[in-house]
C-alpha cells in the first residue's frame, strides 16, 4: 500500500507540473535580497543549499524549505526568496547533491529525470541532509535559533516525517503532502500545520486517518483545504497562466503560512 501510496503521489506531483519556470527566475532576479550558494558538509557528503537573507535589523529565524519531487528549481529559489522578504532566513538544500551525473546535483539532471532521482533517494540520507542543513542555519550569525520547515508535494511528505526526527522544531508546515507511518507520528514534538487541494483527492483521502492519528497521539495537526484548487497550487497559483482557484488557494495559504510563521 505505501508503494502505490508514492506511485500515486509521484504522478500527482508530476501532472500540473511545466518544466519551465522562466517567469519564477525572471521574479528571482529582480529580488534585491542577498541570497547565496553554500556547501553544507557531513557525513563525507556535500550538500549544496541556496540561502536567502531577509533585509532585518535584528537575527530572524530560520525557514528550511524543502523541494519538491522536481528537486531545486527556479521556483523554489524564488519562494525562498519570499521567504526571506517575509522577514525569514530561508535555507533551501538540494538533496540531489552529489545524486547526478559526474557527482553534480538537481541543475545537472537532464530534463525530466529528476523526479526519478529524487523518489530514489535514501529516506535516512534525506534526514541525515536536513539535519546538517538545519544545524548550518542556527549557526548562521543572523539566526536567532528558530527553526521552522515547509515543504511541498514531496518534500510536503518530507516535512511532515521530518517532523518525526527533529525535536527542536517550532513547527512544520505541510503543503499536500502525506503523512509518515502511525508508529513515528508519537515522536513528533512541534505542531504540524497542513495546506491541501480541494481537487486533490488521493491525498485528500490520507487527511481523515491523519487527523484521527494524531489527535489520538495529542498531537497538535491544523489543516485548510481549499476548494476548487488543484495538487500543487503553491506554485501553478503564480504561474502566468494559473487557474483562478489555484491563484486563490496561492494567495490564502501564503497568508496563512505568513501568519502562523508570525505567531
Amino acid at each position: 500500500m505505501k508503494r502505490i501510496a508514492l506511485i500515486s503521489l509521484l504522478i500527482l506531483c508530476a501532472a500540473p507540473f511545466a518544466s519551465a519556470q522562466d517567469w519564477a527566475k525572471a521574479t528571482l532576479e529582480k529580488s534585491s535580497r542577498h541570497r547565496e550558494w553554500v556547501t553544507v558538509k557531513h557525513d563525507g557528503r556535500s550538500v549544496e543549499t541556496f540561502v536567502v537573507y531577509p533585509e532585518s535589523k535584528s537575527k530572524t529565524p530560520v525557514v528550511l524549505i524543502i523541494h519538491e519531487i522536481f528537486g531545486m528549481t527556479d521556483w523554489v529559489q524564488d519562494l525562498a526568496d519570499q521567504v526571506a522578504a517575509a522577514g525569514y532566513i530561508a535555507v533551501a538544500p538540494d538533496l540531489l547533491s552529489g545524486m547526478g551525473p559526474n557527482g553534480g546535483r538537481s541543475s545537472d539532471f537532464a530534463e525530466g529525470k529528476t523526479m526519478e532521482a529524487v523518489s530514489h533517494l535514501n529516506p535516512d540520507q534525506v534526514t541525515a541532509d536536513l539535519n546538517a542543513t538545519a544545524d548550518y542555519a542556527l549557526k548562521i550569525p543572523a539566526s536567532n535559533g528558530k527553526l521552522f520547515v515547509g515543504g511541498f508535494c514531496w518534500g510536503g511528505g518530507q516535512t511532515f516525517r521530518f517532523a518525526t526526527n527533529r525535536a527542536d522544531l517550532a513547527a512544520a508546515f505541510v503543503f499536500y503532502g502525506p503523512s509518515p507511518d502511525r508508529d513515528a507520528l508519537v515522536r513528533i514534538k512541534a505542531p504540524v500545520y497542513g495546506f491541501y487541494a480541494g481537487n486533490d483527492a488521493r491525498i485528500g483521502a490520507m487527511i481523515p486517518d491523519t487527523v484521527a492519528q494524531m489527535k489520538a497521539a495529542g498531537k497538535t495537526y491544523d489543516i485548510v483545504s481549499y476548494d476548487g484548487a488543484g495538487h500543487g497550487f503553491m506554485r501553478s497559483g503564480e504561474a502566468p497562466d494559473a487557474k483562478e482557484p489555484d491563484k486563490k488557494a496561492r494567495t490564502e495559504a501564503w497568508a496563512r503560512w505568513k501568519s502562523l510563521l508570525g505567531k
